[in-house]
């Protein structure tokens, strides 16, 4: 199985070694995105749902560029700082996702990379 690279400039740069995301046939893994900006590589100065909006942007950006939606994403995790945060990922989610929701699972982490508050990554599967 062939596996393609993808990559936009409408989400945020890889901060290490690895890709925004990659495609194996049908399925598209996103790399975690925080809430970046990816004109200025920044953190958004938001309150918490508008971080968790700009890491779902971030998500979709990369989506779209490997021919994808976030209608696609089958799974996603969620990394948070604070669980008290919860509430927030369940409001952005309910109004940025449709139902069938994908499965979920959110993790409390100790830190996050640039103080982030907030990660997510996901895979999806893409129509033929």
């Amino acid at each position: 199985m062939t596996r393609q690279v993808i990559q936009t400039d409408r989400a945020p740069q890889a901060i290490g070694a690895y890709s925004q995301g990659v495609r194996a046939g049908n399925t598209l893994y996103v790399s975690g995105q925080i809430p970046l900006d990816p004109d200025t590589q920044a953190l958004v100065e938001d309150d918490m749902p508008g971080q968790i909006r700009r890491v779902f942007a971030n998500i979709a950006a990369v989506a779209e560029a490997g021919g994808a939606t976030l209608a696609d994403v089958v799974k996603l995790h969620i990394y948070l700082v604070d669980m008290g945060d919860f509430g927030a990922v369940n409001e952005v989610m309910a109004e940025t996702f449709a139902e069938p929701f994908p499965a979920r699972a959110a993790v409390g982490v100790g830190s996050l990379p640039k103080g982030a508050r907030v990660e997510a990554d996901a895979i999806l599967v893409v129509a033929d």
